[in-house]
């Protein structure tokens, strides 16, 4: 069962998926010019921690809307765990 959206996170993720997305093609335009590559590294580490940011949007809608409604439910609380067990192990590598 699908439940809504938080409007508010959606809002901040779509914002912090523009971000990277321009974040990515300012690194690709680095790259093709040659930049210095420690110039180049920071680049790529602060993407990473923007998508890091995204993530947490990402994890928190999930977590109000399809968690909550999941655990509630004994037929989906399994679910809802081995999901979040799947991201954590994700996440850690």
């Amino acid at each position: 069962m699908q439940h809504g959206v938080d409007q508010k996170i959606k809002g901040r993720a779509l914002h912090r998926a523009r971000i990277l997305r321009g974040q990515f093609d300012g690194l690709i335009k680095a790259i093709e010019k040659e930049v210095y590559c420690p110039t180049l590294l920071e680049q790529s580490l602060s993407i990473q921690r923007s998508l890091k940011s995204l993530d947490g949007f990402l994890l928190e809608n999930h977590l109000r809307s399809h968690v909550k409604h999941q655990m509630q439910s004994k037929s989906e609380d399994q679910k809802a765990i081995k999901e979040l067990i799947r991201i954590y192990t994700l996440s850690n590598k």
